[in-house]
């Protein structure tokens, strides 16, 4: 079993659809990416994906590819969050939070961890932001336990579907137990 920073980098450079620009963000990736996999293959939570209105194309993608029959393993929790409450772009208060919480605790008893790609300042943000153990892809905020990108970087689409790609390899490999993404 190989340790999960050196298989991330051997992937990296290995991988002629990845570019050195993640190598570079090694010590960020790999601490999120390992606490979203535990998360799903220990802890046995599921994953609710939100994204800003500007990357509902990428949610389509990840949809189209993450439980792919080619992908040769077990299908794996992913959700739009959209298909559990259409108003997202509508929760303001706290309360509003509060009912959306409630709904998914009763959904998921199991627990759920939310997984947030878009503009930091986005209204569909503001409950990943606020629950623990969300995996998020912000732009335009640094942001302590999140992934930090920018909108207005001419290769955004490109990275996205580069870092969705290393996670769903990363994925593969965490569950065949080829990596330990604890360690």
């Amino acid at each position: 079993m190989q340790e999960f920073l050196n298989w991330t980098v051997d992937i990296i450079r290995e991988d002629k659809l990845l570019s050195p620009w993640l190598e570079e963000k090694k010590y960020e990736w790999t601490p999120l990416v390992s606490k979203s996999i535990v998360n799903i293959l220990e802890k046995g939570c599921s994953i609710i994906i939100v994204t800003d209105k500007e990357r509902d194309w990428f949610l389509e993608y990840i949809f189209t590819n993450i439980n792919s029959p080619s992908q040769n393993r077990p299908f794996l929790p992913f959700y739009d969050a959209k298909g559990f409450y259409k108003y997202l772009d509508d929760v303001k208060s706290e309360d509003d939070i509060n009912y959306v919480k409630d709904m998914l605790n009763i959904s998921f008893p199991n627990g759920y961890c939310f997984w947030y790609i878009g503009r930091s300042q986005n209204v569909r943000a503001v409950i990943p932001k606020v629950s623990k153990n969300s995996f998020l892809w912000l732009f335009d905020e640094e942001m302590q336990d999140a992934f930090n990108l920018r909108s207005k970087d001419e290769a955004l689409d490109m990275k996205l579907l580069q870092m969705f790609r290393l996670y769903n390899k990363t994925l593969s490999a965490a569950l065949f137990a080829e990596i330990n993404v604890e360690n």
